[in-house]
């Protein structure tokens, strides 16, 4: 997968140059690209924002520097350019999902009181709120999403490893523990010591569960479970 990021601050993305995202780009399975909107700005002064349009507090990114950026990528017909905005569609890991099988993704980042309507009409095709609240920019914003994409791409990291992660089957994840069994009388569930796999996996769902029911209980209107003569202790999605 290639990334291209356009950004007014460049600088803050290190998170997409360690750990997970790091392993990526090691393996071959990304590509990252930044790009300073700046380099792109009007006149001498590479001027990037403006006055609105009919008055009002703040500034808004003019639309030339995102048109000039996007016209010097790589054409493709198969890229795919994401917004993040307090107005777009909240993400979800299903969003995640389905971007992580697009081999070229552009983040615009917004600033300010956000970019020119005319970006977004004619230069964006997915639009993503990660929640209801307002940053100060994009950048974050892009970050939680790209992350939330790379590591889903083949080969980073185990299928089985985020397939049990919260929101993958529809609800929370169960609680994780590890050494010591005993930690100043804080102990570790006797039945993730007792060796006994289906067992084991019959608790984990039950907390997964719990824990969305007591967190979440807008997910579990998504999930059915089985009839209790199926013998399975499973939860699916509504379809």
């Amino acid at each position: 997968m290639r990334i291209d990021i356009v950004t007014l601050f460049p600088e803050v993305f290190g998170p997409l140059h360690s750990s997970i995202p790091a392993r990526a780009q090691d393996k071959g399975a990304l590509e990252l690209h930044l790009h300073w909107l700046r380099n792109f700005g009007i006149g001498k002064h590479k001027q990037v924002d403006d006055s609105p349009c009919g008055g009002g507090p703040g500034m808004v990114l003019k639309c030339e520097p995102f048109f000039h950026c996007l016209e010097q990528l790589p054409p493709s017909s198969e890229r795919l350019v994401v917004y993040p905005t307090p107005q777009g569609r909240p993400f979800t890991q299903e969003h995640a999902l389905e971007l992580a099988g697009h081999p070229h993704l552009v983040f615009l980042c917004g600033h300010y009181e956000g970019v020119d309507q005319r970006v977004r009409d004619q230069l964006v095709d997915r639009e993503y709120s990660i929640g209801d609240y307002v940053l100060s920019s994009g950048e974050l914003s892009t970050m939680v999403i790209a992350d939330a994409v790379i590591r889903l791409l083949p080969g980073v990291i185990k299928e089985e490893s985020y397939q049990q992660d919260s929101f993958f089957q529809g609800i929370l994840d169960h609680p994780h523990y590890t050494k010591p069994a005993d930690f100043q009388g804080h102990k570790v569930p006797e039945v993730l010591l007792s060796g006994h796999h289906e067992r084991i996996e019959v608790w984990r769902k039950e907390r997964a569960e719990e824990q969305t029911r007591r967190v979440r209980p807008d997910l579990l209107n998504t999930i059915v479970s089985p009839e209790p003569s199926s013998g399975k202790d499973q939860l699916y999605r509504k379809t």
